[in-house]
């Protein structure tokens, strides 16, 4: 009965539900902005038993909205919660349950995507990356414009442990369409093995924690939306630079459906293709006729090691695009023109698509 009456004392005070504070201040979600506003509480508050005991927690809410989600991370017993919210049109109601939450509740209106994460927060609440999390929590019910680009930006961050993730392994916990839940989830040989599978496994252990039917939003999307939590991993499973891990990883996704070679291909210039994606390959000792998706993270591991020790040999590759080289060779051979017309500076002093292997 002590432990009830202690989570008792986390409850806000009684104020106007959700749907009257969207029925006062006439809010409605915006389809140009994939709003989906979720008013259950009972989901709201499952959603955010997922990320774990928020008891004396420090949160960032992401694109809090009309705040249901919000009022479940303050009643779990966060000890302050940061909400950054775009539209302002939100921002009254928010204002409204800060104030039923004295000095528990900071609202920033601003972009999550420019929003310097790594500033929120006092620096005494990091832990060393080797220990446990931190007790810092990302949650959010993301719109689906901005779910891929947002967990991307903050996979980079995870790797060069900036942003959020300068206080340590901070977890999330967020929702995502279902497609987009599947891809980065999906496991080797699966169907919906992807660019993001690969991306957020190397770098974390990602959980699907249940799927909320589309039906419990407003307005109701077409699809199912997916809950997945994330734990950074003390050791990523790729040491190399998470841009050029990006690079081969788009690189061999590209053609899913054909060989791994042919993606590895496209990482070298056309007079060394051949040559180079054979060592590659061979370094590597992964099978070239194995599909995308039945690489393994430690082959993409062995793949992306390969890839960087032929870079250091020749530095230009890191920057060599080869759709930058199939422009160059349409846009030449429409203009009838010897594609050395189109290089800013000679190949002598600056590497391009055309300079010898």
């Amino acid at each position: 009965m002590a432990a009830s009456g202690k989570l008792a004392s986390f409850r806000l005070p009684p104020m106007p539900t959700v749907s009257e504070l969207i029925k006062l201040y006439n809010l409605r979600a915006e389809k140009h902005l994939s709003q989906n506003f979720l008013l259950d509480m009972k989901l709201t508050d499952k959603l955010v038993r997922q990320a774990g005991s928020l008891r004396d927690a420090h949160v960032y809410e992401v694109g809090p909205g009309p705040g249901g989600l919000t009022r479940s991370i303050l009643n779990a017993g966060a000890k302050e919660a940061i909400v950054v919210e775009k539209d302002s049109r939100f921002i009254p109601g928010l204002k409204l349950l800060s104030e039923a939450a004295p000095g528990r509740l900071r609202i920033v209106h601003g972009d999550i995507l420019t929003y310097r994460m790594d500033r929120g927060f006092l620096p005494n609440i990091s832990k060393p990356w080797e220990e446990d999390p931190p007790n810092l929590h990302i949650i959010g019910n993301l719109p689906f414009s901005v779910s891929t680009p947002l967990i991307i930006k903050w996979l980079e961050s995870m790797s060069n442990r900036t942003g959020p993730f300068n206080y340590g392994r901070t977890r999330l916990t967020l929702t995502f369409q279902s497609e987009v839940a599947e891809r980065l989830t999906a496991s080797t040989g699966s169907k919906q093995r992807s660019r993001l599978s690969v991306m957020a496994q190397y770098l974390c252990t990602v959980r699907n924690c249940f799927t909320i039917p589309g039906r419990a939003f407003v307005p109701k999307p077409e699809v199912d939306v997916g809950v997945l939590h994330f734990t950074p991993l003390v050791q990523p499973q790729i040491q190399q630079p998470f841009k050029m891990v990006e690079k081969v990883v788009r690189n061999i996704f590209q053609f899913r459906r054909k060989h791994c070679h042919k993606g590895i291909e496209k990482l070298f210039p056309e007079a060394c293709r051949a040559k180079l994606t054979q060592e590659m390959m061979q370094k590597a000792d992964v099978d070239p006729t194995l599909r995308p998706t039945e690489l393994t993270i430690p082959q993409i591991k062995a793949l992306v090691d390969a890839y960087a020790h032929i870079c250091n040999h020749e530095p230009s590759f890191l920057n060599y695009e080869f759709r930058e080289e199939l422009q160059m060779k349409n846009f030449s051979r429409q203009r009838n023109m010897p594609i050395d017309a189109f290089m800013d500076t000679p190949a002598s002093t600056q590497p391009g698509p055309q300079q010898p292997c």
